[in-house]
């Protein structure tokens, strides 16, 4: 309780200061919030991608239904697999038909269905990789009956080379970002203990503690830092609501990221002051 106390009057003693120092730990942390913004929405975009991954097999004409009960079990019983549906020819012209409208008057024209029938594979989440894909491709295509199998393999490749970049990406930008900040936050922080520094030596003189003069330190550095923290998160949001009223629809980040980041700011605002006192206690 002491230490809040003192936090909170070092806070009233000197208001721009400490506002200062918020600030600034709100605008390095702003920073890490836009980028989380980004990377959040690109996470969603490549997995909405990724769920249109599925194996399209085309089966021959004669293929007796057996054999297609077969294919269907045992395609099913693949752990990566999620389900297996059967198409015959008359639901791939129905199918034709809804998806294509323009070429309605060719589908009318037609004496005989020239669509095959087919099984369509659907993979669990996270095991649409291209060796998965590959490996159910090559399994549905040792069947006799299976004319063709066809996935995409091209755009499957190009898909999860975006994904591997984009999380290189992410882990590169997002550690530089933070190191950015913990840096900002550390300087803001310094400059606010270095203003109380005739308090530090007073206390030194007086026989207090190193752990007594630190904690109430701290807990200013973990306060400045979560009200920075709040500040970059109505940054964020303005600039969220901004981006999906006038440009583009865009997902809000989770709570989870959210809280986290406000823990972040707290944490950075804590270990800045813990580090920049300890620097001063060395030199009284």
């Amino acid at each position: 309780m002491y230490a809040l106390r003192e936090a909170l009057a070092a806070f009233r003693r000197a208001p721009v200061l400490t506002g200062l120092s918020s600030a600034m730990v709100g605008l390095a942390l702003y920073v890490v919030g836009l980028f989380g913004l980004a990377t959040y929405n690109l996470r969603l975009a490549l997995t909405s991608v990724e769920e249109r991954v599925e194996i399209a097999v085309y089966l021959r004409d004669d293929a007796r239904q057996s054999e297609i009960d077969l294919a269907l079990t045992e395609l099913a019983g693949i752990p990566e697999v999620r389900s297996v549906s059967f198409i015959s020819k008359r639901d791939a012209l129905e199918r034709a038909r809804a998806d294509l409208p323009d070429f309605g008057e060719l589908w009318g024209d037609l004496e005989v269905n020239p669509l095959p029938q087919s099984l369509e594979v659907e993979l669990r989440p996270g095991s649409r990789d291209p060796e998965v894909v590959e490996r159910v491709s090559q399994a549905a295509a040792a069947y006799a009956f299976v004319e063709d199998v066809r996935y995409g393999q091209d755009w499957v490749d190009k898909l999860f080379t975006l994904r591997r970049i984009g999380a290189a990406t992410t882990a590169v930008l997002g550690s530089a970002f933070a190191v950015v900040a913990a840096l900002i936050i550390g300087t803001a922080l310094r400059i606010a203990i270095f203003a109380r520094r005739d308090e530090i030596y007073v206390m030194r003189l007086v026989g207090a503690k190193g752990s007594f003069i630190r904690r109430p330190f701290l807990v200013e550095g973990a306060i400045a830092g979560l009200l920075g923290g709040l500040l970059a998160w109505a940054l964020t949001y303005a600039t969220y609501r901004g981006v999906y009223t006038y440009l583009f629809e865009v997902a809000w980040l989770p709570g989870e990221w959210i809280g986290l980041g406000l823990l972040a700011g707290g944490f950075f605002g804590a270990m800045s002051s813990a580090l920049a006192i300890r620097r001063h206690l060395r030199e009284v």
